[in-house]
């Protein structure tokens, strides 16, 4: 669906796609921990667009990421006139530009990798903490929901929206609000119930 931007893995033969998921895993930790370290609107603007050549190179659809991310950049759009008023310019432009990075290279990784091969290197990863009492295989389940629950919930936010516009309620935020919640808690529990039946989280 055009809502997904998380979770939406596209098969191939790049580089990206054939180094495994952990060593992409660390490589986002890595890249993210610089783009976050390194001040100032030059830098900022180059890591966006290294990571916006990462994610032309993965084989993602720009069309649908533009279309799956006018959320993001409209969110983007407010904090970059919010920073402009409050701290200038170039404090505004890297504050937008490292977060856009951000966001394409979470992109890059899902659009190169399984969500199964993600779940499986986060276990790996954390399997030294199981000495602490650390589950890694529940802490992968929980980062693996957490990426299909993100397209879902925007998918319902459309949908809800949609529905609200149909019947002429566009303006009313009851018509909008009300349904998108149920339907999420709905689904939360469905999701719930469903790892439960499986004796997922029981003692």
């Amino acid at each position: 669906m055009s809502v997904q931007l998380l979770g939406l893995h596209r098969p191939g033969t790049t580089w990206l796609h054939r180094l495994s998921a952990g060593t992409k895993l660390l490589g986002l930790v890595v890249a993210s921990l610089v783009v976050v370290v390194v001040r100032g609107p030059l830098p900022a603007v180059a890591f966006l667009a290294v990571a916006a050549c990462l994610l032309v190179w993965s084989g993602a659809r720009l069309r649908m990421t533009l279309h799956a991310m006018r959320w993001l950049l409209l969110t983007a759009a407010v904090l970059g006139a919010w920073t402009v008023w409050q701290n200038g310019v170039p404090r505004a432009v890297e504050a937008v530009a490292d977060l856009l990075a951000l966001i394409l290279l979470a992109t890059t990784l899902t659009v190169t990798t399984p969500v199964d091969e993600v779940m499986d290197a986060v276990a790996r990863g954390l399997g030294p903490t199981r000495r602490l009492g650390v589950d890694p295989e529940q802490v992968a389940l929980a980062f693996s929901l957490m990426l299909r629950a993100i397209p879902t919930t925007i998918m319902l936010a459309e949908e809800t929206r949609d529905a609200a516009v149909a019947r002429g309620l566009e303006r009313s935020p009851r018509a909008r609000l009300i349904p998108f919640v149920i339907r999420v808690v709905a689904g939360a529990r469905d999701t719930g119930d469903a790892l439960h039946a499986r004796g997922i989280g029981e003692d």
